[in-house]
């Protein structure tokens, strides 16, 4: 493992994504891309969180394909838990009809969830073995390898969910009020008045714009300020288990509710873009 000068190169370093570029001189990685401007990709994000959605995917398709009317494996019967307890709560939640919302709650959730559920890995684990595969594959100093392993404390992929989001949000709202009712959403309430139209549309917006600014701060906070505590106690040595064990615990809690809340918040604004009124 990695030896560090002082506690904070440790935890900037575990702070750090894996990043990816391009320059003059082709591809470039890390430091090359401090300048890089707007393109740069955080490969460790990417990496973990799409494959994060395969196993999602993957693992609930198997499910369906041997579900059976009989005695359940306790699989099925987990995914059907959770698929019932999403289907449950978009039918008291969204007052509108879609085929959409129910598929896409039940995807935002358990996605949300299994990405939130990577913060429960010794934080040095997976960066160590990266490093591992630097120094031996790549020749690599393994401080120079960078491995951000819970995708949702990447601000960048909360913010990618959100916009997802906000995106429906507007498709719904033209799609039901059509153009004339959503401008007329924006620009009439909360004062019915024309002389208020101004003011009225400046809130709105400001309304319209908050939902998906909250929705990806708040997730990104949650998981960015428990990731850093997880680092603060494994720089405490041999006495973090005790204290990485408590705080893991209490997160076992924390982490289902964050993407009960962002599925939650995601139904409810889609359910008042369908308002038609």
């Amino acid at each position: 493992m990695a030896t560090y000068a002082t506690t904070q190169d440790y935890i900037n370093h575990h702070l750090t994504n894996a990043r990816m570029c391009t320059d003059d001189q082709g591809i470039a990685f890390n430091y090359a891309c401090d300048n890089a401007g707007f393109w740069v990709w955080h490969i460790d994000t990417i990496g973990w969180s799409v494959g994060i959605g395969i196993l999602f995917l993957y693992l609930f398709w198997r499910v369906g394909k041997k579900a059976t009317t009989g005695v359940p494996s306790k699989t099925q019967a987990l995914v059907e838990m959770v698929v019932e307890f999403v289907d449950g709560n978009v039918k008291s939640s969204f007052n509108g009809k879609s085929r959409l919302i129910a598929p896409l709650a039940l995807t935002i959730f358990v996605w949300v969830l299994l990405m939130n559920l990577m913060d429960l890995v010794p934080v040095d684990l997976l960066p160590w073995i990266a490093g591992l595969v630097g120094q031996h594959g790549f020749g690599m100093d393994p401080k120079d390898v960078y491995m951000k392993v819970v995708p949702t404390t990447d601000i960048n992929t909360t913010f990618a969910l959100a916009i997802g989001v906000f995106i429906l949000i507007i498709f719904y709202s033209l799609k039901i009020k059509g153009f004339a009712g959503f401008a007329k959403e924006l620009t009439m309430q909360p004062l019915n008045h024309p002389v208020f139209i101004p003011f009225n549309f400046v809130i709105e917006t400001v309304t319209l714009l908050a939902r998906p600014l909250s929705l990806s701060l708040r997730l990104f906070g949650n998981l960015y300020a428990s990731e850093l505590i997880f680092i603060l106690i494994a720089t405490i040595g041999f006495l973090q288990l005790p204290l990485h064990f408590a705080w893991a615990v209490f997160h076992i809690l924390v982490l289902p509710l964050q993407a009960f809340i962002f599925m939650m918040l995601t139904i409810v604004y889609l359910s008042l873009a369908s308002e038609e009124h």
